[in-house]
């Protein structure tokens, strides 16, 4: 029996980031690894997308390198500038990321209180300073009922609100849904 392979998705998305004056057109695929939950891909997704930038790339070994960042941006100087995680990271890799870059930011779908109340108890460096936003699993639960191979999506993000408007056969799908920035 072979082993499960992964399922890669194309997204095309428009993105209009009016909080950061980000407006670009984005193109990126992204694999699914066999053990990958579509909410787990699709807070990738967006992470990406809201944090799109120069030199913003996924991490080169994937889910597969547990001491790598999900996603990140070099240093000017060497180093990391943005390190980027997905869902609930450990509080030793968070400890290590906040030592290893200039800025840290989580993008969780799962229970944003528990993931601040753990951190904190480990004692990780610079906790403050880390960004942590949580989507809802409604909203994930929308945008996953649109899921293609082919995504085209509209996306705009305002005072923490995310529209997504999706191509789909049947016609355009609005999915709303709240980037709830954790304290």
């Amino acid at each position: 029996m072979a082993a499960p392979t992964a399922s890669l998705f194309r997204f095309r998305i428009e993105l209009a980031d009016i909080d950061r004056g980000v407006y670009e057109s984005l193109d990126f695929r992204v694999a699914q690894h066999p053990s990958e939950n579509l909410p787990y891909l699709l807070t990738r997704v967006l992470a990406f997308a809201l944090n799109a930038g120069q030199n913003l790339s996924f991490s080169a070994g994937g889910l597969s390198d547990p001491d790598e960042p999900c996603m990140s941006t070099p240093g000017t100087r060497g180093g990391t500038a943005l390190w980027i995680e997905i869902g609930n990271p450990s509080a030793r890799k968070l400890h290590k990321a906040s030592k290893a870059s200039e800025r840290v930011k989580v993008y969780t779908y799962k229970n944003a209180d528990t993931l601040k109340r753990d951190l904190e108890a480990e004692g990780v460096h610079n906790l403050a300073s880390i960004e942590m936003f949580h989507l809802s699993s409604e909203f994930l639960t929308g945008l996953s009922e649109t899921l293609l191979k082919d995504n085209r999506w509209s996306l705009t993000s305002h005072d923490g609100g995310l529209t997504v408007t999706c191509a789909t056969p049947a016609g355009d799908v609005t999915v709303n849904g709240e980037l709830r920035r954790i304290q």
